[in-house]
């Protein structure tokens, strides 16, 4: 695949199942966040894998964000708020890494940069076969399950990246057009 294949026809993948990407794959994944478009070279980004038992703690951690957002919350919506982090067989926790001091980068540039790591690495996972998914939604930007992942009081979560092979077909990119999204200014 070409790399205007690769931009032209990358879907998320929904549905995603076993196994989990190899360290081969995450090597070639974690390699193309580095080529992200970074402003005086900060790497204002980390990352968290969750595997195996990862995913189990993953899943506590929402359901114990639920817990406290609403104390009476029944056993069965913790339940499916802990099998939410087992969508797939690995996520990847993407966190903007932001030094707020920086006289020549602002905090925004460094966000982007970590957004662009992310988006880089979902084409890598493309390319390679796997299916992969950025999802954001409530435990991206619940300040309890910042902290229960450790983040530094300059980090945020940007999202995270589910991983594994695509369980079933993916639909085929729409065909659209992009003229409303241009204005041109050509004279």
């Amino acid at each position: 695949m070409d790399a205007l294949e690769l931009l032209h026809q990358r879907r998320s993948a929904g549905k995603l199942a076993d196994p989990a990407p190899s360290a081969v794959q995450l090597d070639a994944l974690y390699r193309a966040a580095l080529r992200a478009p970074d402003h005086k070279e900060m790497k204002p980004y980390r990352f968290i894998e969750f595997s195996g038992a990862g995913l189990d703690r993953l899943g506590d951690i929402f359901a114990e964000s639920d817990r406290q957002s609403e104390p009476d919350i029944s056993d069965k919506h913790l339940a499916s708020a802990r099998k939410k982090a087992k969508r797939a067989p690995m996520i990847i926790a993407v966190i903007a890494d932001i030094t707020p001091d920086s006289k020549k980068v602002p905090p925004v540039e460094q966000i982007i940069t970590a957004g662009c790591a992310a988006h880089a690495m979902l084409y890598a996972a493309y390319a390679q076969g796997l299916g992969a998914m950025w999802r954001t939604g409530t435990y991206a930007h619940d300040r309890r399950v910042w902290k229960a992942l450790g983040l530094g009081k300059n980090e945020e979560l940007l999202g995270y990246l589910y991983l594994g092979q695509p369980a079933g077909k993916l639909r085929g990119a729409p065909k659209e057009a992009y003229d409303k999204f241009v204005e041109r200014w050509n004279g």
